[in-house]
Parts: structure tokens; sequence; C-alpha cells
């Protein structure tokens, strides 16, 4: 009982219940499991149960037309049920276990009769309330995304997906009402491509799935731009954008110090082994023994890929003291000639490079540019870093590298099947990826999410950008003359 009381106290809504009212509320809780898939309750259907989160996920499922949209994922230390518990009515969403699903269930009747029958209702109510008037102002937005079709507003719109509250809090800044942005929580895919019917223009994310299936999708329900707020764009199927005359425009250059100076953080990091100081010194433990680092001055670098990100990268290397080598098809000028540095081929790079920092597009020529072979020149124990793209990199050669001690150190903020787990919180869930999870196992090995453009003025960029391209749509450019055409 003391546990379900816990729980209950943990809860933002009940946080400031008395007592009393959270054990009598403790008593009617019911433990139910549900397997991946299982439905809870079904949209219009009465359901006379509040229902709380304690391990898992749950996903609201709302019929728009007659497509299926994701609302919203439900995680632990999240309820629903709680606005209908007070009057008897259908339920406006589906609910489905997302994964293997442990809740606490209480009836509606038990929760009125402990709700109303104490002797601190003010408190307990005032406490209800203002749970109430959060779960309104959310379904609102929810409702107004959905309504979009209907708008009334003669602002240009857009439906910005996998958005964020940074991503939100940035566009809001940035456009200043001068478009009217719907935003969703959702990633864009066939499942989802209907909540941008009535949009002109969708706003698209790095790991969205933007395949035939998508487009035709978006296409059918009036898209006609695919505005891309990031500088990859291998998750598009640009023919089947062509052929369905939908224009895609993207972000070629944001903040291209914001990823190279990631870089240099997982270079330093894992060189210093800041990572393990950090968590020996929480632990209370001084010792210096296992983290031995080496001068980063001198040192041999090899910087693959020397576009705008890869250029920032050679300077802040330069700026070190290093000796850089670089590979590119093309070489850039202004770094050729620069002191210190020296365009090679690929397998002497590899070779004479004490660390190895990759910064190309992921394309046919470029996918597991790092193989087992790739990894058999490269010196024992060097260095990896990718912030570029996770299929630039063989995931399975890279763990096996690590093993046989050939990689001494690898810092990655991509992975190349990162779009089921990037951007998202699993630590109540079991990562079912059996390589994502080795790789996570190693303590010489730093993944961070995809986070390297995550900087202030890398999101204003990117708003900006976004939304220019959104303005020469709306004046009639299209094609060709729009300045940030994939």
């Amino acid at each position: 009982m003391e546990s379900k009381v816990e729980f209950l106290r943990a809860l933002p809504v009940f946080h400031q219940l008395p007592s009393k009212a959270l054990a009598d509320l403790a008593e009617g809780l019911e433990e139910r499991l549900f397997q991946a898939g299982q439905v809870l309750c079904k949209e219009g259907e009465i359901d006379p149960w509040i229902y709380f989160i304690q391990e898992g996920t749950c996903r609201a499922i709302k019929k728009v037309g007659t497509e299926s949209v994701e609302l919203r994922v439900i995680r632990p230390r999240e309820m629903m049920g709680l606005t209908s518990a007070f009057r008897m009515k259908p339920r406006s969403a589906t609910l489905i276990a997302g994964s293997e699903l442990k809740i606490l269930a209480l009836s509606h009747e038990h929760f009125n009769r402990v709700i109303f029958s104490g002797n601190d209702q003010q408190e307990t109510v005032t406490c209800l309330l203002e749970h109430l008037a959060s779960s309104v102002r959310r379904k609102n937005r929810e409702m107004a995304s959905l309504m979009k079709g209907k708008s009334t507003s003669d602002r240009p719109k857009a439906a910005v997906f996998d958005s964020k509250e940074y991503t939100r809090s940035t566009f809001a800044e940035t456009s200043r009402d001068e478009f009217d942005l719907s935003f969703f929580d959702t990633r864009l895919s066939p499942e989802t491509a209907g909540l941008a019917e009535g949009f002109p223009v969708v706003v698209g994310f790095v790991n969205d799935d933007l395949g035939r299936e998508t487009l035709e999708r978006l296409a059918a329900g009036g898209v006609q731009l695919l505005a891309l707020r990031c500088a990859g764009f291998n998750n598009v199927d640009l023919k089947a954008a062509a052929e369905l005359g939908i224009t895609v425009t993207r972000v070629p250059a944001y903040s291209p110090h914001a990823v190279a100076e990631h870089s240099l953080a997982l270079i330093l990091a894992l060189n210093r082994k800041t990572h393990k100081a950090y968590q020996r010194v929480r632990d209370g433990n001084f010792t210096l023994d296992g983290l031995v680092g080496f001068d980063l001055y001198g040192q041999t670098v090899g910087v693959v890929g020397t576009g705008k990100i890869g250029k920032c990268m050679v300077h802040i290397l330069r700026g070190l003291g290093c000796r850089v080598l670089c590979y590119d098809i093309y070489k850039d000028e202004e770094i050729q000639d620069l002191p210190g540095v020296e365009y090679c081929e690929m397998p002497r790079l590899l070779r004479e490079s004490k660390i190895v920092s990759l910064y190309v597009p992921l394309t046919k020529e470029t996918y597991h540019l790092i193989d087992a072979a790739s990894i058999d020149l490269m010196q024992p124990g060097a260095m990896l870093i990718n912030t570029s793209r996770g299929g630039l990199i063989e995931t399975q050669a890279l763990i096996d590298g690590l093993k046989s001690g050939k990689i001494g150190s690898a810092g990655l903020d991509v992975y190349e099947e990162e779009s089921a787990y990037f951007f998202e919180d699993f630590s109540d869930r079991t990562i079912r990826d059996d390589v994502l999870a080795r790789l996570l196992t190693f303590n010489n090995v730093i993944v961070t999410s995809h986070q390297a453009f995550l900087t202030e003025q890398a999101l204003a960029n990117i708003a900006e950008t976004t939304l220019q391209s959104l303005r020469e749509f709306y004046k009639g450019h299209r094609g060709d003359q729009l300045t940030y055409l994939l």
C-alpha cells in the first residue's frame, strides 16, 4: 500500500493531496499488465477507469477522417481518464500499449467517493482543477492541430513535424506570427501523413520517414513543399518527390561551428576520460588510475570531408597545434595550402591518423565508409568520431574493432538505426536493438543523441532558413527559384 501511496504522491496532480485522501485512493488501485499493441480502451466508448502508467508507454490514437493519427505518447508518471471521471462520457481517443505496459487502474466510482467525501475537499478539488486546466489546454492544442483544415487564419500555413519544445519556441519567436504554424510531436510517416492534409507546406526533420508512401499521402493531401529543417536528406525519396510535384528544400549550413565544436567536445572527453572521472568523483573515488590521456598538440588528425563543418574542424585542430590530413573528392582552396594541412587519399589518412573524424553526407558511395577493411587500416587504439550520419559507420565492424582494441575509443552523435530511439525517452523501456545496446556497454564509447546541432545560434539559423523557404514558396517561387532547393 505504501508504494502505491508514494506513487500517487509523486504525480503533480496529487502531490499536495492530504495523506488520508492519498491512502484512500491507493486502496482502489488495481495493477494491470498489457502487451505491446493491446488496446486499453477505444475512442467513442465508455470506459469508467483512470489509468496511471508505472512502466512502459501508451499511445493515444484518434480517427481523423479515414486516417488513424497518433496524438501523443503517454509515459510513466502520467495519467489518462481524469477529465471524464466527474461525468461519464465516451473516450476521446483509443489507448494502445506502445510497449510492455504496467499500469494502475482506478475506477471513477472509487475516485469520486474518496474525493468528495473527505474533510479536505477544498484543497483536494483545487489540486484537481489545476491539473484539469492544464489538461484542457493540452487537448485544445491537439484539437487545434486536428482542425487545421478549418482554420480561418489568412496567414500562410505550415505543419511542423517531430517538434520538441525548443523547436516550437524557436520557430514561434522567429516567425513572429508571420506564419500559421501547427506543431506535431509525432514524426512524419505513412501513418501520420494524414495530419498534413490541407497544408501546402510541411516541415520535416532528420528521422522522419519520407519515403515514397509518405510522400504520396502528403501529395494527396495537397502538400507542395517539403521544407527540411536539417542538412541531411538521405531519408527523402527525391525521385518520388519530383514525380509527385513536391519541392524539397533544406538547411544546408545552420551552424557548422556547432557541429565541429561538439566533435571537439567528444574528442576531449574521450581522450581525458572526462566521463569516467565525473562518475568516479560523484561516487567519492578520487583516484587517477586509468585516466591517462595524450596531448592533442602535435597529433595527426584525419578529417574526412571538408565542407563547411569539416573546414571548421580543420581550423579548430590547427588552433590546437594538430597536424591535419584531409580527404574529400573536392579540395577546398582555402585550406589546402594552410601550414600543417594536407589532402591525401583515404587509406593514408586512416593509417597515419591518431583520430579520424567524419563530415560527409550519407550517399550510396559513403554508406559504411568505415567498415571492417577501413578499421583494419587504422592505427591500433585510434579514436573514431562521427557527428555526420550514422550510416557512415558499419556499427558491427566498429564493435568488433572496440573488442579487439583496434579502435581505442569512439564518439558518436549519430547511429545508423537511430530513428527508432534518438530524440525519445527510453529510460523506462528496454532497448531492443542488440547492436545499439552492445555499443552502449563500452566505457570507451560516448554516444550522444544527435545533439551536435543543438545550440541557440544553430536553432535560430535553422528556423530562419526554413521560414525563408516558406516565404519564397508563398511568394509564388517554385523549383530552382527557391534559394535552398535540394
